[in-house]
């Protein structure tokens, strides 16, 4: 079976479950997942992996994510988007001015509040789901790394910023907290992910032109993802990082493929000339 990524355009009110699902019956063994999920109103970039690139998850966790976001000022939902029920409205509306002067305040590494509806865990049960109960409880707040925030539009109540930012950020606290600053309030209407790392939204795929007979075609091989130089070993090597040994190999600090029988079979991390398995893929 192949391994790889596809990279899908989700349409809007998919969840990413929905797309893992369609995906996951075009192929064999159906192992499927994605990596970094996109709320139903939200499109653009979501990586779909196959077979063992599941594994990568937590290095791609660490990409570099950047979005396209709409905000409507004047009322606030409970979701924090515009799929909620209203719970706070406000008249005064801030100008371009005054926007663009607090916008730095919120680039670096910030503290931030995940939105109740979210899938953080509250003593073992989901966020979202206590919020529906209507039961009441406090998220904390997290520090989260927001590369870059620019200024797309703004147009009478409506606030579009493009956004670069790190693993476990949520806009929808963003354009929140933007509001609260400004002493008034405001809900995302639109998010479109337009990038992680190297994948741009651009070069995404619809998933109504992938199907059983030529969805290979539409996987990208793990050689393609990460711009990861392969490790050249002796197959003794090979066999003792593949059986957890440490092994003194003289080349530059990061991660590396190691490949045999023409197949890539693991991650390597080199720190300091000692080289070990990070991630088993075969």
């Amino acid at each position: 079976m192949s391994k790889g990524i596809i990279a899908i355009n989700k349409p809007k009110d998919w969840t990413s479950f929905d797309v893992v699902n369609k995906i996951k019956h075009m192929v064999k063994p159906n192992k499927v997942g994605h990596l970094g999920t996109l709320d139903p109103m939200a499109t653009g970039v979501l990586l779909v992996t196959v077979g063992k690139a599941t594994k990568l998850f937590d290095i791609m966790q660490e990409k570099q994510k950047t979005y396209l976001a709409t905000f409507q000022f004047g009322y606030e939902t409970d979701t924090l988007d515009a799929t909620g029920k209203l719970i706070k409205s406000a008249t005064n509306l801030p100008t371009k001015e005054e926007i663009e002067q607090i916008l730095p305040e919120f680039i670096g590494e910030i503290d931030q509040i995940p939105p109740l509806y979210s899938a953080k865990s509250v003593n073992g049960v989901r966020a979202y789901d206590l919020a529906r109960q209507g039961i009441e409880f406090e998220l904390k707040s997290k520090k989260v790394q927001i590369t870059n925030i620019e200024l797309v539009e703004y147009s009478n109540d409506k606030l579009v910023l493009q956004i670069t930012c790190g693993s476990g950020t949520y806009i929808r606290s963003i354009g929140r907290d933007i509001a609260y600053k400004l002493n008034t309030c405001a809900t995302m209407t639109n998010l479109i992910r337009t990038k992680v790392d190297s994948f741009s939204v651009e070069k995404c795929y619809d998933i109504d032109k992938i199907n059983k007979e030529n969805i290979n075609d539409f996987i990208l091989p793990l050689d393609k993802i990460l711009d990861y130089e392969i490790l050249s070993l002796t197959d003794d090597e090979v066999f003792k990082i593949l059986n957890g040994q440490t092994l003194k190999i003289n080349k530059t600090n990061g991660n590396y493929f190691l490949k045999t029988n023409n197949e890539i079979v693991a991650i390597v991390k080199i720190d300091d000339c000692k080289a070990k398995m990070l991630i088993y893929l075969a």
